[in-house]
Parts: C-alpha cells; structure tokens; sequence
C-alpha cells in the first residue's frame, strides 16, 4: 500500500496527516484556514490521492506557520508513500485554465527539491488570506517531498482563481507523477538505479 501518516508538533503548529497516493480523491482537511482547506480539499480532489489532514496552529499570530507546516508534512508523506518510487511515472504536467486563470505546472518526483515559482497575485489577500503564503505552500511541499516543481501563471487577474488554478495544476501534475507505469511497473524511473 502506498499509503503515510505524519505527526508534526512544534511550539507552534501540531499537524496529522494521512494520504493515499492510490485513493479516489478523499478528502478531510481541518486547519482552522478556511481558504486554505478548500485549497487542500482540491489538491486532494484533483490528484486523487487521498488525504486527511488535521492542524492547530497559532492562528493568533497569523496563519503562516499552519500553512507552511502543513505544506511540510504533506511533503514528508508524499515522500514516505512513495518509498523507492519503483514504478511511477516521475514526471507530471498541467496546464489548468480557470476562468480569467491560466496556470502551468511541470514537476519531476526527482528527490532534488527546487520550486521555480512565476506567479503573481494582484491582491495581498484572498479574504483574509495571505496570498503570499501560497508560495510558502509550494515551496514547503516541494522542499520536504523532494520535488522538482515549475509553477508559472499565463493569464490571471482574480487571486482566488489564479491560487486556485495553482492547486489544481500542482494536483494534476501529481496524479500523473505517483500513478503506476504499467510498462516499468518494477523499475524505478531513473538510469542511476536510484531516485
């Protein structure tokens, strides 16, 4: 089973986490965010790997510690399902519209972290959200979940569509990434031997 469970507590955040990478999109995202967990419910949705993901944090402070742990954790089970990555396909693309949106991604489950990140928000916030804790996300998901991550905007003038079109591009591109190549299913994708 491809299967994870995280447990992350800080003076600051304590998350719980479970994925399924071979799920059908199953989602329970509970961080006290509002926006953030329709964000994680996408991402789930739209990757079909399920997850289950609890957080309290110091949302008295603000909310970047929650988001960024939680990208963090999520990044360290993405990591730990994968195991070897014997069999998956590595690489995942997406070029996801969303109304006045345009966002492409490009990802490689390489093990070399490194997000570029093209994407501007013509807004500070979404609500009351920080748009710039989206980035925080990406960069923590792809840093702890060893991940090669391009995420660039084409078009976009509303921040909740283009931050949503994010998650569902990043979304996209991982269900293609962990899925099973059933022409190498016991080979890991790589010509060193090792990822």
């Amino acid at each position: 089973m491809r299967t994870a469970k995280i447990t992350r507590k800080t003076h600051e955040t304590d998350i719980s986490v479970e994925i399924d990478l071979d799920g059908t999109g199953s989602y329970e995202c509970q961080t006290g965010v509002g926006f953030f967990d329709h964000m994680l419910d996408q991402l789930a949705r739209h990757s079909l790997i399920d997850i289950q993901l609890r957080a309290t944090g110091d949302l008295h402070i603000d909310d970047h510690h929650t988001v960024e742990d939680c990208g963090i954790a999520l990044g360290q089970a993405l990591a730990q399902a994968l195991g070897d990555k014997r069999g998956i396909r590595r690489y995942g693309a997406c070029n996801l519209p969303m109304d006045d949106a345009q966002i492409a991604c490009a990802l490689d489950l390489s093990g070399r972290p490194y997000l570029v990140w093209n994407v501007e928000f013509p807004t500070a916030k979404i609500g009351t959200f920080d748009t710039e804790l989206v980035r925080e996300f990406f960069q923590a998901l792809a840093t702890h979940g060893g991940i090669t991550l391009h995420i660039d905007k084409l078009h976009g003038i509303n921040s909740h569509h283009i931050a949503e079109a994010a998650f569902k591009a990043v979304a996209q591109a991982l269900r293609a990434a962990v899925e099973t190549d059933p022409r190498k299913a016991d080979a890991i994708p790589s010509t060193k031997g090792a990822l």
